[in-house]
């Protein structure tokens, strides 16, 4: 028996050791088997810098802007499906709360600056941008707004300026870019008429557009010549026909058959800028942005609707080139404080009712309430057009349709009127400014009391500081996990670009 007490340990310590070694042996031959299989993979298959680059902005898209707009459309967004999400800080070099020059400029820079300040540093020093980059490396660029083409954001990749004001420089900055695309809204002062509006004795530097000609770039500004556009035309600036405020593209919600929306300025620019060197393509959903300043939820979420769409777009495009091509989603800042919540609703949202509204706030000022104001036309006759372009109702039981307007809901309705009638459009006082920020009162009025009863409620008529979401998808996606700065956003495209991941200066002419 001892005999046997004494054998038992040495079996299991014979058994450990044969158990060990083999182990050993097993993972000696996976290690073996894992590198000849990499040997073995073709070169064309082991990721590589990215080739494709897509950059979309959503101005103003903040993380309850994602949110809504997935509640409304009743399905996820196809950004919010990327395998990639991180959350980004937006703050400039000079404030708190960001406003888009600055953004842009650390998104596509990887510095700071000041507000207003566009392509350059606190110090007035150029930055090099990622587009810039990107040409300099022979690839084609594009870019892509909703709004104006020389507005904050899109200058930002081609600008370098004090001002995002400086209209008529940015104009001449983007047809001397070089780059190989530009689509979307128009010009704001390409022939110096509003620089010299501001300072009759200020000095221009003529048309931007005959520059423009001059440079190569052919100029289109109708839905069928924009069709017609193949890369035989080589640089292209192409604008969509009605330009509805302040050079931008329309609201979504107020587009004809006639208009080009964002999805297809997008899918134009891929066709235009496919090439074997590859392409960098940003593209700015900025009226989303517009319409959250204005606190209307329904242009907010149909333009951001249409955005995604555009992004889906390049999904489209990745699938023939998934080990080429980087997806990257961002918002400059959030816009409005959006809330998901009301007081008035507790707990319930009625994301479905913003699909009652049937134009944005701004062409219902621009074309609707002018024949009523004109007049001095009674409330009551606006009723109708309220009930029709809004969905807000004036007859009904309030108990079963949350749709119906209550007795003082009708008072601010009418009280709004009244003030558009005086003319308070803009300005006011303190008070005045809550209600209707420097919106016409009964039009802000109208789409506070929609979203309201939705479920959702506003704090600002202007940005916030919440941080907003990053998503990617692609080549070197992974990067853009976690929680990182705007700044972080461009050093990390250039990384996967194959880029020096760092803050790049233009040289300065003497």
């Amino acid at each position: 028996m001892r005999n046997r007490a004494r054998a038992l340990p040495c079996f299991f310590l014979a058994a450990l050791f044969l158990t060990l070694t083999l182990c050993a042996c097993q993972e000696q031959e996976t290690q073996t088997r894992t590198e000849q299989q990499a040997a073995a993979t073709p070169a064309a298959e082991t990721p590589a810098h990215a080739k494709y680059v897509f950059f979309f902005i959503g101005d103003g898209m903040g993380l309850p802007q994602r949110a809504a707009t997935e509640q409304f459309l009743g399905r996820k967004l196809v950004m919010d499906g990327f395998p990639a999400q991180g959350i980004t800080t937006t703050t400039a070099a000079d404030r708190f709360i960001t406003g888009s020059a600055a953004s842009a400029t650390a998104l596509c820079t990887g510095a700071k600056t000041n507000i207003g300040y566009v392509g350059v540093t606190p110090e007035l020093k150029p930055l090099k941008t990622l587009a810039e980059m990107a040409k300099e490396n022979g690839m084609k660029v594009g870019i892509v707004s909703s709004v104006s083409i020389d507005h904050a954001t899109p200058a930002a990749f081609y600008a370098h300026v004090k001002s995002r004001s400086m209209y008529h420089e940015i104009d001449h900055a983007l047809v001397e870019s070089g780059f190989d695309f530009f689509g979307g809204g128009g010009l704001k002062d390409p022939r110096g008429e509003r620089k010299r509006r501001k300072d009759p004795e200020a000095q221009t530097l003529g048309d931007a557009l005959s520059k423009a000609r001059e440079n190569g770039y052919t100029y289109v500004n109708d839905k069928a010549a924009f069709q017609a556009l193949t890369p035989a035309d080589g640089k292209v600036i192409a604008v969509n026909e009605w330009l509805q405020d302040s050079g931008a593209m329309p609201y979504v919600l107020d587009m004809t058959e006639k208009d080009i929306t964002l999805p297809e300025f997008t899918s134009k620019a891929i066709e235009m800028l496919d090439n074997d060197d590859g392409f960098f393509l940003m593209v700015e959903g900025g009226k989303i942005d517009w319409a959250c300043h204005a606190n209307d939820a329904g242009a907010a979420v149909t333009n951001n609707a249409s955005f995604d769409d555009a992004v889906a777009v390049a999904v489209e495009f990745a699938k023939a080139h998934p080990r080429e091509t980087l997806i990257v989603v961002t918002g400059d800042h959030e816009c409005g404080g959006l809330t998901l919540g009301f007081a008035g609703t507790k707990y319930e949202s009625y994301f479905d009712v913003l699909g009652e509204q049937k134009m944005s706030f701004q062409k219902f000022t621009d074309e609707t309430l002018p024949a009523f104001v004109n007049r001095n036309a009674p409330f009551v006759e606006l009723q109708p057009v309220i009930a029709e372009k809004f969905g807000l109702r004036f007859q009904g039981n309030a108990d079963e349709d949350h749709l119906v307007l209550q007795p003082h809901e009708v008072t601010m309705l009418e009280q709004a009127y009244a003030r558009s009638l005086a003319g308070e459009t803009e300005g006011g006082g303190a008070e005045e400014y809550l209600l209707y920020g420097e919106y016409d009162p009964l039009a802000v009025t109208l789409t506070h009391l929609l979203n309201r009863k939705a479920g959702l409620a506003w704090t600002s008529y202007k940005h916030t500081g919440v941080p907003v979401s990053t998503s990617a998808m692609g080549v070197s996606a992974e990067l853009f996990n976690g929680a990182y700065d705007n700044t972080d956003v461009a050093l990390k495209i250039m990384q996967a670009m194959g880029m020096e991941s760092n803050v790049h200066f233009l040289a300065q002419s003497n």
